[in-house]
């Protein structure tokens, strides 16, 4: 049975970017008579507003979606701190306390994320007391895993070891100085624990998904197929996002606007006035 969900973080409206997600997840998950998932990712410290869960269900029900919900992030941070201390046991992780700005001057390559993090940390002792956040190793991780390889349903079969070389991130952040995991962590884990079988998101995290790929494989995790789709592109040729001020799909839901007929216009490419849709492929 397919099990998609749809996971946003409540630190702004939803946008046109959003809905389209959210339709594709849900409308792959009930043609195949699956399940539609909704999870809160509401662990992003003081930017995350917690009367925007509410907004959310209101925007989705709006557009005639049908969900089940699950735990929001903030329950399962236990899971989290048992993940890092069982990599910890592996040896992949390492204390890093550089700030973007050192990353930035250190970098001699840029990736997907920006500078590349050169492994400026990897070896050396941090200071105690001093705030670090934990990066996994990347080498050492491939070193235990062997070859890995991972499967989407748009793009096809994908190898780990190559789509690393093609979208060079450096070792990735696992736990943020101030934060309890990184996003990297915290969606693998989730996305095990809720059953998703077709992880559903947009192309912007196609190059996030080797690093998922081999934290499954360090925690012993099940493995779903990927869909990486499209994504809905402002005037400028720019992804959609809330820190651009892209419109809330609220504004159109307040006014009186009908959601049922706005689902079906994006679900036929019927995009918002000055919206595009993007390339189909990295």
């Amino acid at each position: 049975m397919i099990v998609t969900r749809f996971a946003p973080s409540p630190n702004g409206p939803l946008h046109w970017g959003h809905a389209y997600s959210a339709i594709v997840a849900h409308d792959l998950a009930h043609a195949a008579g699956g399940t539609f998932l909704l999870r809160i990712e509401d662990i992003d410290g003081p930017r995350s507003r917690p009367e925007l869960a509410d907004e959310f269900r209101r925007d989705l029900g709006w557009l005639g979606l049908e969900w089940r919900e699950v735990p929001a992030q903030g329950t399962r941070l236990a899971s989290y701190e048992a993940a890092l201390a069982r990599l910890e046991t592996l040896g992949v992780l390492y204390p890093c306390i550089c700030t973007r700005a050192r990353i930035a001057e250190a970098a001699s390559e840029t990736g997907p994320e920006g500078p590349v993090y050169p492994g400026t940390c990897k070896g050396r002792t941090v200071p105690g007391g001093v705030p670090a956040a934990l990066r996994l190793d990347l080498a050492k991780a491939l070193e235990i895993t062997g070859p890995l390889v991972w499967d989407d349903a748009v793009a096809g079969p994908q190898s780990v070891g190559d789509a690393i070389d093609r979208l060079p991130l450096g070792d990735p952040v696992l736990r943020r100085k101030d934060l309890p995991a990184s996003y990297h962590l915290a969606v693998t884990l989730d996305d095990a624990a809720d059953g998703v079988t077709l992880v559903t998101r947009g192309l912007d995290l196609f190059h996030a998904t080797p690093v998922h790929r081999i934290l499954q494989a360090l925690l012993g995790l099940p493995v779903p197929r990927w869909h990486h789709h499209r994504l809905l592109l402002d005037e400028q040729g720019r992804k959609l996002a809330k820190r651009r001020g892209s419109p809330a799909m609220s504004d159109y839901r307040e006014r009186g606007e009908d959601g049922h007929a706005w689902a079906e216009k994006l679900r036929t490419a019927q995009w918002p006035c000055g919206i595009s849709i993007g390339k189909a492929h990295i």
